[in-house]
């Protein structure tokens, strides 16, 4: 009988990934996995409590803290963000998405905190990265995604990001990745605090979640994956190594994709969600409505096809993909969670309680889920 040792052996083996660790659950039965090193050399066999930087699996975090802050009253989702994010009250638009970044238009509307919770503010990437706008944005402020000591701090990201020009309207279409971020300051400011503080102290402490962060601690970088990335000739490039942009806080704390965690946090993380925003020793963290809000697709169909380059035909709820198509075996309707470049990957299925989380250490080629993914996913379909 296959096993979650037979279905990422093979990938171990032939040297794709350094090493893995993968978990699923589903009505108390977990199955865990742990294989190969922390890196390429061998020097330490990997664990499950090994930590990885998982990239945009910060994303679904980030939406349940701005739910917190609305659940707290601090702030409405349907309200401007110009009351905290005086940099964006008068956002201009380019006249169409080719256009050159000076020729702009001001936008229809205010953004809202909807819009950046559902990426449709007007900020982010789309399938097509050569377009002026998104080569600005990546220019000046998305460019720190693997180096977050070497970005501007909060305040200076977004008075740079405001000196852009939106690529959409308000509400008209679907972006990739600086909404989470815009999020990320956002948090800060209502909460009038740093982002990791306010995320240590209203969700990792509750959830237990010891090992989830912006830096891993010195005491934890024995057990702290190096990151890699494919190479045209098939080896790997080391492209982080454990002592590296993550061993200490960094500049800009990316609430689109700048922690560290392990795999039984994000299975915290995803039992809280399961539980309707209740963490295992009964303490309220969301309300069932907020986890239902985070958890529903919101698109329209045309703008879920504007982006499925990155949703591959699914939707997008707050934070994190929305299974409404069962175009494989693993798709679910109303399975939520993302991916990560850095060559992660956590889900869970509401209607059947399933958790699925896969961690490895080598950046994905492209926005496409790599195979390991992909044969993780059919496994855990059938758990």
């Amino acid at each position: 009988m296959t096993d979650l040792h037979d279905v990422l052996e093979p990938y171990v083996r032939s040297g794709a990934v350094p090493g893995a660790v993968a978990l699923v659950a589903r009505a108390g039965r977990v199955e865990a996995e742990a294989l190969g090193s922390l890196d390429a050399d061998g020097t330490a066999p990997m664990a499950r409590d090994s930590v990885f930087r998982v990239a945009s699996l910060t994303k679904p975090v980030t939406a349940a803290a701005v739910m917190m802050l609305a659940e707290d009253g601090r702030m409405a989702l349907d309200e401007p963000v110009a009351r905290w994010l005086p940099e964006l009250a008068s956002p201009v638009v380019v006249r169409t998405p080719e256009s050159a970044v000076g020729d702009v238009v001001p936008a229809a509307r205010p953004v809202t905190v909807t819009d950046l919770l559902t990426f449709r503010a007007g900020y982010g990437f789309p399938a097509d990265f050569s377009l002026p706008a998104v080569a600005a944005l990546f220019e000046e402020v998305q460019g720190h995604i693997l180096a977050p000591q070497d970005t501007l701090p909060p305040d200076e990201w977004l008075a740079a990001l405001a000196r852009i020009p939106m690529l959409h309207q308000p509400g008209e279409a679907w972006l990739y990745q600086t909404c989470s971020d815009v999020l990320g300051v956002l948090i800060a400011r209502v909460a009038d605090r740093p982002l990791p503080d306010f995320l240590a102290e209203r969700l990792f402490e509750p959830l237990g979640m010891t090992d989830t962060g912006f830096a891993v601690p010195s005491a934890a970088l024995g057990r702290f994956t190096s990151l890699y990335r494919p190479v045209p000739d098939g080896g790997l490039e080391l492209t982080d190594p454990p002592d590296g942009q993550w061993s200490s806080t960094p500049a800009f704390p990316s609430a689109g994709g700048g922690l560290v965690s392990t795999a039984d946090d994000l299975y915290a993380f995803a039992r809280m969600l399961l539980a309707g925003g209740t963490t295992d020793g009964g303490r309220p963290l969301l309300s069932p409505a907020a986890v239902r809000q985070m958890t529903t697709d919101h698109l329209t169909r045309a703008q879920r096809e504007g982006a499925a380059l990155f949703l591959e035909g699914q939707g997008w709820g707050f934070g994190g993909s929305v299974d409404i198509a069962a175009a494989d075996p693993w798709n679910v309707p109303g399975r939520y969670g993302w991916v990560g470049g850095t060559g992660t990957a956590a889900h869970l299925v509401p209607s059947t309680g399933l958790v699925t989380v896969l961690l490895t250490q080598v950046q994905m080629a492209g926005p496409a889920p790599p195979e390991v993914m992909r044969d993780f996913w059919r496994y855990a379909a059938g758990f």
